[in-house]
């Protein structure tokens, strides 16, 4: 971990999307907020270890829907958390997919997940 979240974050923005840092910035706050972190300005000055695996959660699904993509590929995503922590991700993730209108690809092996989450179910076996 060499690099500050507030560097990783507002860099992809700029690099990928062509947006100002100000831009990119602003959308970053406004993400930060929505994953409901509460002090937006430590996060972002913070490097990844200095984070709770929740907190790194958060700013990954932050990051995930920075761009607006019309999907995202969520692999294993609440795997090493506890189960408090695992529900109330579930629950930002469901929250974020419907208010952005994103679909998102949910890949795990934990069929409670699947149960609470899931639209749709396609089952993997044997390769």
């Amino acid at each position: 971990p060499s690099r500050r979240i507030g560097s990783q974050m507002t860099d992809r923005l700029v690099r990928i999307l062509g947006w100002s840092g100000e831009k990119a910035d602003t959308r970053i706050r406004q993400l930060l907020n929505e994953v409901q972190i509460r002090d937006p300005d430590r996060v972002l000055k913070s490097y990844p270890h200095e984070l709770s695996g929740g907190m790194r959660q958060r700013v990954l699904i932050a990051a995930a829907f920075a761009a607006e993509p019309r999907l995202i590929v969520a692999d294993e995503p609440t795997t090493a958390l506890d189960v408090t922590v695992q529900k109330q991700i579930l629950r930002l993730i469901v929250q974020l997919q419907r208010e952005h209108g994103t679909a998102i690809l949910f890949v795990t092996h934990d069929l409670g997940v699947v149960a609470k989450i899931s639209q749709k179910v396609s089952v993997l076996y044997a390769g």
